[in-house]
């Protein structure tokens, strides 16, 4: 079934291959999949392309951390906090701020 929701979502981005929603919502399910690559892919085009989209640093500093990157999730984090005061996304900020503290040690995990 994710396939079948995969393969509809890249026939969308076929007529609107531009649209943010389409891209986050293709790389999340490339992750859901197990293509790393490709979710990687996918969310750092976000990354540069539409630097505004919030929710992409959260989920691309997630799976940075599950393939060991630390420090580039913690990067990535910083830069998403920045970003998400600045369009005044309160609710993705604290999500950043939050994933930023634990990576960084500075609170334990709940």
């Amino acid at each position: 079934m994710q396939i079948d929701r995969l393969n509809k979502l890249l026939e969308f981005s076929k007529s609107e291959p531009n649209d943010p929603f389409l891209k986050y919502a293709i790389a999340t399910e490339y992750w859901r999949l197990n293509e790393i690559d490709l979710a990687l892919h996918y969310f750092e085009d976000l990354i540069k392309n539409h630097p505004n989209y919030s929710g992409t640093y959260y989920h691309l500093g997630k799976l940075y951390e599950d393939l060991n990157r630390k420090n580039e999730a913690i990067k990535l984090y910083e830069m998403g906090m920045i970003v998400t005061k600045k369009v005044a996304d309160n609710h993705a900020f604290s999500e950043l701020q939050t994933v930023y503290k634990l990576a960084c040690g500075l609170e334990d995990d709940e």
